[in-house]
């Protein structure tokens, strides 16, 4: 066993009084000063605050990429003058987004409170909050489009563009006839309707230049209205591209020997004008009827244009086809039958109504059974024009 180290008191008295131990060492005066108290307490919270503050980013942050509440592809217009907050109140409202405050904090914290760009936008099924915030910022407004037909009439272009409800504003002055290019155009919603009128003039004088620059060299046309003008009619005597460059061969043909367009349309607008159709068959007092664009009636080309023709039918009287054809005549299937002669052509007319009278047995004989197919108004000879044995273009 170790031997116990033994305590020898001096006396009886010191044993009896307790063992003195030190009590613990005192703050110092630096520690319990008030501005490290205060500053240890301005730290702490500081560290509170900045686990909140880290935390709700975290949060906003991965809310500002999930998901959204869009349960399905939708267009929002966002007018014009809206601020920060009304563009987000304007997303709740349509089911866009859930968290406005996100919405605010993500335009601030990207610096794009000013790049918001008003429009009609389309946004995607589920839509995060990132890309909401994306597409106005990039302006990604949704693109409308117009597709103006071939072979209408100023006045009734100016009427479609009157009756498309996405653009703006009223049309100061009817276009000039035939200076509007038929064309697929885009805008906007809210793009005014002499935008989109100065587009389609612009487009027109453009492919115009371009167009008599390279037209044949024997053309006999004087300047580019002229071009227009035959244009417009080849335009509106048919509808199939193939024949296109016939159509003009025969005019162009005709005016190099002096020859009367005899050219149904011209009647037709003589009476009507820009509204483009007669809405019956032609008189037969109307085709001797003298109206300026009556070209049964006048010498020569009409003096304007009756429609506005594409880029298709331009071309082609810039570049007819070599032909010596004089004449034309629906052949009874939407097309025509073409021909040199007078008396070629008086044989495709009796052809042609031969087929119209059978047409006319069968559906009478056969109510049950299925007409036969229809010849394109802009091929079909008037009733009036069926009996008539002078020499015409068309007819």
């Amino acid at each position: 066993m170790m031997e116990q180290k033994r305590i020898t008191p001096k006396s009886p008295r010191a044993a009896l009084e307790p063992e003195r131990v030190s009590g613990p060492a005192r703050r110092s005066r630096t520690a319990r000063h008030p501005l490290v108290v205060a500053g240890n307490a301005v730290f702490t919270v500081l560290i509170i605050f900045a686990l909140v503050i880290g935390g709700g980013l975290y949060v906003g942050k991965a809310r500002y990429e999930d998901e959204g509440p869009l349960a399905a592809d939708k267009v929002v217009n966002i007018p014009r003058g809206l601020g920060i907050r009304d563009i987000a109140d304007l997303l709740v409202r349509e089911g866009v987004i859930d968290q406005p405050w996100i919405f605010i904090g993500g335009v601030l914290v990207l610096k794009a409170k000013d790049e918001l760009k008003f429009g009609e936008y389309q946004f995607t099924k589920q839509a995060s909050l990132r890309d909401v915030i994306g597409t106005i910022i990039e302006g990604k407004v949704v693109q409308h489009q117009m597709t103006i037909p071939e072979g209408l009439t100023s006045e009734q272009i100016v009427q479609r563009l009157l009756d498309n409800d996405v653009l703006a504003g009223n049309i100061r002055e009817m276009p000039r006839e035939g200076s509007l290019l038929p064309e697929t155009y885009k805008f906007t919603r809210g793009m005014s309707r002499e935008q989109i009128i100065q587009r389609m003039q612009q487009a027109q004088r453009r492919l115009l230049q371009d167009v008599w620059e390279h037209r044949s060299p024997d053309l006999p046309l004087k300047t580019p209205e002229q071009l227009v003008t035959l244009a417009s009619i080849v335009e509106k005597e048919t509808g199939r591209p193939e024949e296109r460059s016939r159509v003009a061969s025969v005019f162009v043909n005709r005016l190099k020997q002096r020859m009367r367009l005899q050219s149904d349309p011209t009647i037709i607008y003589g009476l009507v004008g820009g509204k483009g159709t007669l809405g019956r068959p032609i008189l037969r007092s109307e085709i001797d009827q003298p109206t300026p664009y009556n070209t049964y009636v006048i010498d020569g080309l009409p003096p304007g244009p009756i429609a506005n023709p594409g880029r298709a039918s331009l071309e082609a009287v810039a570049n007819p086809a070599r032909t010596k054809e004089l004449f034309f005549v629906a052949d009874g299937s939407g097309g025509h039958a073409f021909s040199e002669t007078l008396d070629q052509h008086q044989r495709n007319v009796a052809r042609l109504r031969a087929i119209e009278q059978q047409q006319k047995d069968g559906s009478a004989g056969e109510a049950a059974a299925p007409a036969p197919a229809a010849v394109a108004p802009a091929a079909a000879p008037t009733p009036t024009r069926r009996s008539q044995s002078r020499s015409s273009t068309t007819r």
